[in-house]
């Protein structure tokens, strides 16, 4: 009677292990063989949504056999069946969508009267209530040197739309890794994880092409999107009189849904040249920006899929300046329209998890939607054990 249990014990275990296989796939341009980045990777049976990153990578748990649907906005979409993939390492190859030509599009209205249009749209149409769970991931360099990180799982659950987004934060896992003294940590610059959805729900990085004067100091444009026929890219791109700090925006989105797909900015090398340098106290001089984020719209849902951010600026001290550079990556790795069931006492209240006691029950980085790449996983490592640039 021993032996059987022993058996059915085992059995169970490998019947498990079995159901719960990790998966790796390379994402790669079927032309030019180079990586795939910011693919989104559904995996059909699990509602699983993984994200590639600069290596084409990602990883994820198959719970049983599914679909796997593949996506990208400059990419013809593609789906495999997880029984295809036998190996370790699984790489799979895309057809690139780019088309040469580029036709701009004529319209009456001016471009940031249709961007005005798009965005009040895409706002209505982003589903809430709702239920996201996210991956959010952030590194932290000063002068030279990669010295504090930081990862989690959240369940961001939004409730209402009617006036701004709101939403209550239940952390499930969350590590911290570093040491960051009080002078520096004001200059983290990490995600408000308060008003994080209020941001990307109402679109409000884009609110300076909304002001009248961006159209004196922002040259609009819409084309067809080069990589996407069946999408518009609105590109707005400050002046050559500009001396501002403006970004250049790039907005992709599907002219017959009206709904915004992608954003991209970044404040272009051409306008940094142009910028005087601060010298007082407490100045910032910023040398690096950029900002994209990604929609998902799927079926009758459409909601937020990803972001990252980077910033990096010299902060002008007494005696010195201090160099500042901030990484942020927040994946969706699972959506639903469902309200969660908790606790007001469970409620998440800081603003971000630079603080929050570490609260590790499993090695959740490993599947969080958001693979992380070789230099990352070393630099992840160099801080871990305190000897990065030694």
């Amino acid at each position: 009677m021993r032996s059987f249990f022993v058996l059915l014990f085992l059995v169970t275990v490998l019947t498990f292990q079995a159901q719960n296989v990790e998966k790796v796939i390379i994402l790669k341009d079927s032309e030019t063989q180079k990586p795939i980045e910011d693919a989104t990777v559904l995996i059909v049976k699990s509602k699983q949504v993984v994200l590639s990153n600069s290596e084409g990578k990602v990883t994820f748990v198959l719970k049983g056999a599914s679909n796997i649907q593949i996506s990208h906005t400059s990419y013809v979409g593609t789906t495999v069946r997880s029984s295809t993939l036998k190996e370790d390492v699984n790489i799979i190859y895309l057809k690139n969508n780019v088309n040469n030509l580029e036709e701009v599009i004529l319209t009456k209205q001016h471009p940031q009267k249709i961007l005005a249009n798009l965005i009040q749209n895409s706002r209505k149409a982003l589903t809430v209530p709702a239920r996201l769970k996210v991956y959010c991931r952030e590194f932290f360099k000063m002068n030279g040197i990669y010295s504090y990180y930081n990862d989690g799982i959240m369940n961001f659950q939004l409730f209402d739309k009617t006036k701004k987004i709101n939403s209550n934060i239940l952390v499930e896992q969350n590590r911290s890794i570093g040491l960051i003294d009080e002078d520096v940590s004001a200059d983290l610059l990490g995600y408000n994880l308060n008003d994080i959805m209020e941001n990307y729900y109402n679109f409000k990085y884009l609110n300076l092409l909304l002001e009248p004067r961006a159209k004196k100091d922002f040259d609009f444009l819409i084309k067809v999107y080069s990589a996407n026929k069946e999408l518009y890219c609105l590109t707005a791109i400050p002046v050559e009189s500009n001396k501002d700090l403006l970004d250049d925006f790039t907005i992709i989105y599907d002219p017959k849904k009206k709904l915004i797909v992608e954003v991209n900015s970044v404040v272009s090398p051409l306008t940094l040249s142009k910028i005087e340098e601060k010298k007082s106290i407490g100045s910032r001089n910023i040398y690096k920006s950029n900002f994209k984020t990604m929609y998902r719209l799927e079926g009758s849902y459409y909601y937020l899929v990803s972001s990252k951010e980077e910033i990096g600026f010299d902060k002008v001290e007494k005696n010195k300046s201090k160099s500042i550079e901030v990484r942020n990556y927040f994946v969706t790795t699972n959506f639903s329209n469902q309200n969660y069931i908790y606790n007001d006492s469970e409620v998440f209240k800081d603003k971000t998890l630079f603080n929050k006691s570490n609260v590790i029950l499993s090695n959740y980085w490993n599947t969080s939607g958001l693979s992380t790449t070789e230099e990352e996983k070393k630099i992840i490592e160099s801080i871990e054990d305190g000897i990065y640039g030694e």
